[in-house]
């Protein structure tokens, strides 16, 4: 008997590969998931310009990374969107991705629709397939829950990015590019499969580190190649060698430990010539 319901994730049609370098960029939650990666070393570029929550604030970093060269040699970039709200600066008429903790009154909130996210996001990956041709793009809904519009005003934004996310998925469908765009169900996933308060933080609001690690896992069941699956296997002990903290880091006995970590990594770095180590 089952007690509960598995998301299903559809094959993206192509595999992440040992080390790749990867984009990520959006809410808070792209940190959680950057984060994730980077501590398993691959390389990383993780919202440098700061958290961005709406459509238009992730490709306004978009924007700015693609005159900076680092960008053509990102294989996959991982976009998280949160709301659909914006804040127009009332003097400029421009969207900003950061009020700076100014006067409420200097701006006027506003939601975007379905066709503004949708052609916000068509920009962003335009921009980047631009950069590198053969980038794949992760799209994905953020499921951390916003109380400041209301539990059902939250839904109301969630379903607007859903509906532009997949009005996006469907136009490369289209255009016979569906394995360069794909879908990740986190939000399904904490909503439909976890759900449950004890996978949240104590905000009730964001998803706790156990439910991080989760949709960490369901991605990389789908997402990751044998290699990097492999990679990761070897490189687990590693970590833990060196995040361990010992009683007198000034002994002999840990001096030695150490010593023979540094071979084992110096081994790991040969056999994957992306490990930076």
């Amino acid at each position: 008997m089952e007690f509960r319901t598995i998301v299903d994730i559809e094959d993206p049609g192509f595999r992440i590969g040992a080390c790749e370098e990867m984009l990520f960029v959006g809410s808070c939650f792209a940190d959680k998931i950057g984060a994730r990666f980077t501590e398993e070393k691959f390389r990383t570029i993780v919202n440098p310009f700061g958290v961005m929550y709406n459509p238009a604030s992730v490709l306004h970093t978009i924007q700015r990374l693609s005159a900076q060269p680092d960008l053509k040699s990102v294989k996959t970039a991982f976009l998280t969107l949160g709301t659909n709200h914006v804040y127009i600066l009332n003097e400029t008429g421009e969207i900003v991705d950061n009020c700076q903790k100014r006067p409420q009154s200097l701006f006027t909130e506003k939601e975007l629709t379905v066709d503004e996210c949708a052609d916000y996001l068509q920009q962003a990956i335009d921009i980047l397939h631009a950069a590198n041709p053969d980038m794949r793009i992760v799209l994905t809904v953020s499921p951390i829950r916003y109380r400041k519009y209301g539990y059902h005003g939250s839904k109301l934004s969630k379903a607007t990015l859903l509906l532009a996310v997949d009005k996006v998925i469907k136009m490369f469908h289209v255009s016979c590019l569906m394995f360069n765009v794909s879908y990740f169900p986190a939000y399904e996933i904490v909503n439909d499969e976890l759900r449950d308060y004890r996978f949240y933080a104590e905000d009730m609001l964001h998803p706790s580190a156990q439910a991080v690690e989760y949709i960490w896992q369901r991605f990389s069941e789908v997402y990751l190649s044998d290699e990097a699956k492999a990679f990761i296997k070897e490189w687990q002990p590693l970590k833990a060698a060196l995040n361990h903290k010992p009683f007198n880091p000034d002994s002999d006995e840990y001096r030695q430990f150490m010593d023979k970590t540094m071979l084992k990594i110096a081994a790991l770095q040969k056999k994957y010539p992306t490990f930076a180590g």
